[in-house]
């Protein structure tokens, strides 16, 4: 049995996020998908802050008996997920970032958490809409919202679209923590996402020990990798998982000879 924990973005919940994956991952894999601590209550905690998230990771772990498992998060979730490894490297069998949202090296962004706290600043649904807009290439449109009433836990995205920008924003993590992370790193992102993400990519494939990145054409923040194409994304897990199955089975097993 494969152990994964995946973390959604700032906007699906985690079930709506992954149901394509894990449909097509298959029974060998217990996955926990775990939703923000920012959606915990009806609004963010008054000090909400991204260390806050990581200990959540590691509370839901603990208590669904995961010493190490493999991680994956997107957008806000990737964010998580990379302070998940600074604080917790000795857990983690490998790391699955799917265009996170911010790397916390303090570098690049400049401009664009600019714009992102502007957009913030607007009234809904106008901030939704300029939040989401940034998050796609400057020609790519703006897809349609979906048909109907929107759903109940919509109205819990704004206030913690901002608490999380607000939290985002005043947490950092040494590059070193990074440079010593020994478990192999995959990063996905889509051609049509906003330019940020691929450098980001560059930034930290010169930094982390194992790092693989993988370009999905015509895909955006959006309209993501596992949602769009699930079969590659998770063949793409099993060959990152592939070299942790063998480490288990060798601690499980002894040494030979």
């Amino acid at each position: 049995m494969i152990d994964v924990f995946l973390l959604p973005g700032i906007i699906a919940p985690a079930a709506i996020r992954y149901a394509p994956l894990l449909r097509t991952l298959g029974e060998n894999v217990r996955a926990v998908a775990k939703e923000l601590e920012v959606y915990a209550a009806e609004a963010p905690a008054p000090h909400y802050s991204i260390r806050m998230e990581v200990d959540g990771v590691a509370r839901a772990a603990d208590a669904a008996g995961l010493d190490r498992f493999h991680l994956y998060g997107h957008s806000g979730g990737g964010a998580i997920a990379l302070a998940f490894a600074d604080a917790y490297p000795d857990r983690l069998l490998s790391l699955a970032l799917d265009e996170p949202a911010v790397d916390f090296l303090g570098e690049g962004d400049g401009e664009y958490w600019l714009d992102i706290k502007q957009a913030a600043s607007l009234r809904e649904p106008e901030a939704t809409r300029a939040f989401l807009r940034l998050q796609l290439a400057p020609d790519e449109p703006l897809p349609p919202p979906p048909d109907g009433p929107p759903p109940v836990w919509m109205s819990k995205r704004s206030a913690g679209i901002r608490a999380f920008v607000a939290a985002a924003e005043s947490h950092h993590v040494d590059p070193a923590a990074y440079r010593a992370l020994h478990a192999p790193v995959y990063y996905s992102y889509g051609t049509r996402s906003h330019p940020r993400w691929t450098t980001m990519k560059d930034r930290l494939a010169g930094l982390f020990e194992d790092f693989t990145a993988e370009r999905y054409e015509g895909l955006h923040h959006l309209n993501t990798s596992h949602q769009a194409e699930p079969d590659r994304v998770a063949a793409a897990l099993r060959n990152l998982w592939a070299p942790a199955r063998r480490v288990v089975r060798q601690a499980q097993n002894g040494p030979r000879g």
